[in-house]
């Protein structure tokens, strides 16, 4: 049996994903696996998700060059949400320029920008 066959795909044929940094441990990103994404990210070492916006593969960085390197890749104890340990090149994970797509952080009841644009989003995307 395949490793992916293991997998419990939901009703969309999806897994979660966690995408965290290696050395900070800091969660970068929550995302979408199908089959084709998690076997791609296995076989190329780089992280695939499944853009549910687009509809098709999103292998990340394809448009920023930020891509994210994997370096462990875990499932949880029942085996719904897959754990991505990756090196994020160039530090950023998120569209909006940040470390991470957690940037927020709530505070007195309202959601509070905490981390800084590390690079002007409209100079990694040219579109």
């Amino acid at each position: 049996m395949s490793f992916l066959d293991e997998v419990p795909w939901n009703g969309d044929g999806l897994i979660a994903v966690v995408a965290q940094d290696l050395k900070s441990n800091r969660v970068l990103t929550v995302a979408w696996m199908n089959r084709e994404a998690l076997k791609e990210t296995v076989e190329t070492q780089q992280a695939v998700y499944w853009s549910r916006s687009r509809k098709r593969l999103w292998r990340k960085g394809e448009e920023s060059g930020h891509v994210q390197k994997v370096r462990e890749l875990r499932i949880d104890c029942d085996s719904d949400a897959i754990l991505l340990k990756v090196e994020q090149v160039g530090g950023i994970a998120c569209h909006t320029g940040r470390e991470s797509c957690f940037f927020r952080r709530l505070e007195n009841g309202r959601w509070e920008t905490i981390d800084p644009v590390l690079k002007d989003p409209s100079l990694i995307y040219k579109k």
